[in-house]
């Protein structure tokens, strides 16, 4: 069972439920355990790829007694958000819906009526340290994650060939069907270019700018196209925190692979961004669970000082994040933030640590430590 089905299923009784994540991240599959295990088989899946189910979705064709439907890729259709919303105002007193995509679906209400107040949205994320099959230990979890990524399938096959094609023939269906159904974009080609270009870039500030003239475009369509990206799930900006910073510097943000497989560079590009999927992944939930607005960025100075992540719960300091491969020492810059932000939690992630240790209110500790509360094991 995956982490979020039992808020799912309790969210059901009362209004729609999207679920929403990057493509094959495994939404059908805990959609339709929802179905077996907790409606009983009382409902039906439809996927708005298909053309039978396209024309079934379109005319009502479900049984008056199936307890929960399932739409997923309903977001494609242009006119799908006045449309659920008259099907829902209608039948929410005799079914369930929970309507998924491989999209923000926030970003694709369209039309004119809203659905606020009729739904609750949830955000579902690859394995991780924290969420994963019970019958791998920790040592096997890592190195998986390291080398294969957290998406179901290649996660749980764990062949670092098989995970290249899967991720491989993953971006075409992205590229080709996703993006063409959803964006008025022509250059798909230019995508598969910015990726291979964002891949080589993780952990450093990501200018535009360059990449623009890298593929030789204009600015704002390497803008679109990174925004294009994070709408499918791609990837992720962390921007800049500049607040009560005098001397802080409003840089560029830095950009994230939800696939942690994807990451052309050594094992601190990977690792670090290993981290950021986390912390998003447990950001999600926070807001997603308890409402809170989370924030995940970073900071740099003028005088070159950085700390890699900075989480904020509604606009105030929680946590200071620096990440690291194999360097125990705690960062220079960390301590610099720490006494000047004061957060409730300044932590050194290293990724081959030893022994974990605590300095001055700082804490050095393994990312196994740090990610244990959040969630439980499936």
């Amino acid at each position: 069972m995956r982490y979020l089905t039992p808020f799912i299923v309790k969210d059901l009784q009362k209004k729609m439920v999207f679920l929403s994540g990057p493509r094959q991240v495994g939404k059908t599959y805990l959609a339709n355990t929802i179905l077996h295990e907790q409606a009983h088989d009382h409902g039906v899946y439809f996927n708005w790829d298909f053309d039978k189910d396209k024309s079934n979705i379109l005319s009502l064709k479900w049984l008056e007694q199936e307890k929960l439907i399932i739409l997923d890729e309903i977001h494609k259709y242009k006119r799908w958000k006045n449309w659920l919303k008259g099907i829902f105002d209608k039948y929410r007193d005799k079914h369930q819906f929970l309507i998924t995509g491989s999209a923000r679906l926030d970003t694709y209400r369209r039309g004119g009526d809203s659905l606020m107040g009729r739904y609750h949205s949830w955000r579902l994320h690859p394995f991780s340290l924290e969420e994963h099959p019970a019958k791998l230990n920790k040592k096997e979890v890592f190195g998986r994650l390291m080398t294969v990524g957290g998406f179901p399938e290649p996660f749980l096959d764990g062949n670092e060939i098989e995970a290249r094609r899967w991720r491989k023939e993953r971006y075409e269906k992205i590229l080709r069907n996703d993006v063409r159904d959803l964006e008025p974009i022509k250059d798909i080609q230019y995508l598969a270019l910015l990726l291979d270009l964002l891949r080589k870039r993780v952990g450093s500030a990501v200018v535009i700018a360059n990449i623009a003239e890298n593929l030789h475009v204009s600015f704002n369509a390497v803008k679109n196209w990174v925004d294009i990206l994070e709408r499918m799930y791609v990837v992720f900006k962390v921007k800049p925190y500049t607040n009560n910073l005098a001397r802080a510097i409003l840089k560029p943000p830095k950009i994230y692979f939800f696939d942690n497989a994807d990451i052309m560079g050594d094992e601190g590009a990977r690792f670090e961004n290993l981290v950021a999927t986390h912390l998003l992944k447990k950001l999600n939930y926070i807001e997603d669970r308890f409402g809170y607005k989370m924030e995940l960025n970073y900071i740099r100075d003028k005088e070159g000082r950085e700390v890699d992540f900075v989480v904020l719960k509604d606009g105030n300091v929680e946590d200071l994040i620096e990440v690291k491969w194999g360097d125990d020492e705690v960062s220079k810059s960390l301590q610099y933030y720490a006494e000047k932000l004061n957060p409730k939690n300044a932590v050194q992630i290293v990724g081959q640590l030893k022994k974990s240790y605590s300095k001055n209110k700082l804490h050095v500790i393994s990312p196994f430590e740090y990610f244990k509360e959040f969630p439980i094991n499936a």
